[in-house]
This record gives C-alpha cells, sequence and structure tokens, in this order.
C-alpha cells in the first residue's frame, strides 16, 4: 500500500494542475485556428494550380504559334520586296517581268491570309493573357493569405512554446519536492487516465471521475491514515484529501 506525507500529496495537485496547463498548451499549437486557415488555403491553392498552369500553358503555346505566324508573315514579305525590287530594276525580259508581276499577286493573296491569321492569334493570346492575369492575381493573393496566416501560427506556437518551457520547468521542479514513489504512481496513472493521475477529494466527491463516492467508500477515505495514498474506487486516481473539507475529515 502506497504511502507519502499528507503535504506531498496535497502538493501533487500543484503537479496534476501544471501538466493540466502542459496539456492545455500541446491542444492550442494542435488547434490554433491559424491552422483551419492554412489548410482551406492550401487546398484553394490546390484547386487554383491546375488552372493556373493550364492557363499558362496555353499562353506559351499561343506566343510560339504567334512566333511561327509573324515568321510566316515576314518571309512573304521579304520575298515580296525582294521581287518588287528586281521588276523595278527594269532589267528583266517582258516574260520575266510579267511572271513576276503574278507573283507578287500570289504573294500578296498569301500575306493577306496570313496577316488575318496573324490577328487571330493575337486575339486568342490577348485573351489568354487576360485570363492568366485574373488566375496569377488570384494565386498570388491566396498565397499571401497563406503567408499571413503562417506568420501569425509561427507567432503563436513560438509564445505557446515559451509558455510551454516555463511550466515544464515550473513541474519538474515541483515533482522533484515531492516523494518520489508518489510521484511515479501519479506519472503511471496519468497515462493511462487521459492526462489526470491525481484529484482532490471535496465534498465527498472525486474531482477526477466528477462521481460522488459511495458512504462506504467514502468512510474508508475518512478511516485511512494521512500518509496512505488512497485511490478512487471509480475512476482509480489518486484521491488527495484536503484538511479544509469536511468530507475528508
Amino acid at each position: 500500500m502506497a504511502t507519502a506525507p499528507p503535504e506531498d500529496q496535497r502538493r501533487l495537485l500543484e503537479v496534476q494542475a501544471l501538466d493540466t496547463r502542459l496539456q492545455q498548451l500541446v491542444h492550442q499549437r494542435r488547434n490554433h485556428p491559424s491552422l483551419a486557415t492554412i489548410a482551406e488555403l492550401d487546398g484553394r491553392i490546390g484547386d487554383l494550380h491546375t488552372s493556373l498552369v493550364d492557363s499558362r500553358t496555353a499562353v506559351a503555346d499561343l506566343e510560339r504559334e504567334l512566333a511561327k505566324a509573324e515568321s510566316d508573315v515576314t518571309q512573304v514579305r521579304t520575298r515580296a520586296e525582294r521581287d518588287q525590287q528586281k521588276l523595278d530594276s527594269g532589267a528583266l525580259s517582258a516574260k520575266d517581268s510579267q511572271a513576276l508581276v503574278s507573283e507578287l499577286e500570289s504573294l500578296a493573296r498569301r500575306q493577306s491570309v496570313l496577316e488575318d491569321a496573324e490577328i487571330e492569334v493575337m486575339e486568342r493570346l490577348e485573351a489568354h493573357q487576360a485570363s492568366l492575369a485574373e488566375v496569377e492575381s488570384a494565386h498570388a493573393e491566396l498565397e499571401a493569405a497563406k503567408a499571413k496566416a503562417t506568420a501569425e501560427r509561427d507567432e503563436a506556437w513560438a509564445e505557446i512554446n515559451a509558455t510551454g518551457s516555463k511550466v515544464k520547468a515550473e513541474r519538474e521542479a515541483a515533482a522533484a519536492a515531492l516523494d518520489a514513489g508518489l510521484v511515479a504512481l501519479y506519472d503511471k496513472l496519468r497515462a493511462q487516465l487521459g492526462g489526470v493521475g491525481a484529484a482532490a477529494l471535496r465534498g465527498g466527491r472525486c474531482e477526477g471521475c466528477r462521481l460522488d463516492l459511495n458512504p462506504r467508500d467514502l468512510a474508508a477515505v475518512k478511516a485511512a491514515p494521512a500518509e496512505q495514498v488512497v485511490r478512487c474506487e471509480e475512476c482509480g486516481r489518486i484521491l488527495v484529501r484536503l484538511p479544509d473539507d469536511g468530507a475528508a475529515a
């Protein structure tokens, strides 16, 4: 049967309070509102990423298509200029001049077709560029919002970590001053019972499981020596009797 000085048993509640505070800090870290915001923004960024890639690909394809169209127009225009220079030189025979005139007419028609195609590609490119600008703007806004939420998370975590380090040091100092056997039992029970290994007995009720002790168990607790470490019959936690509680008298 475990025993420990009555004062150590009462001070065990201080250790329990510090452990509870540490659990609360862990919960705060894991459930900080910024984490939900970051997860939501990550989802939206992921959804937008496909549109962003598709839009950038479309613009790149159209830019290549436009470059080819411009090259085709330039080639025809250069050929026409060269033929016109030959025609203007007056050094050609009538037959060659007639053939060159026919070729210039054909080149003019070809240039007109190519220029129309070039304009059509330019219009499609401008439309896709405008769409891409909107998608990139939306993506940048989401990334900025995520960066803000991440900074808020990091700031909160730093504060929680600092508080946790302080509380942990207080807890270690408090536990080190208590009976080693009592602390060992408490730590074992705390690991088994959801983080609460010791609870006060107030008004005949265990504050660990929030249940009233039956008259027989309460009488046994009252009759137990002050040094005896008593346990709640319902939840198994260490019951700490308080001198100012009538039920523990």
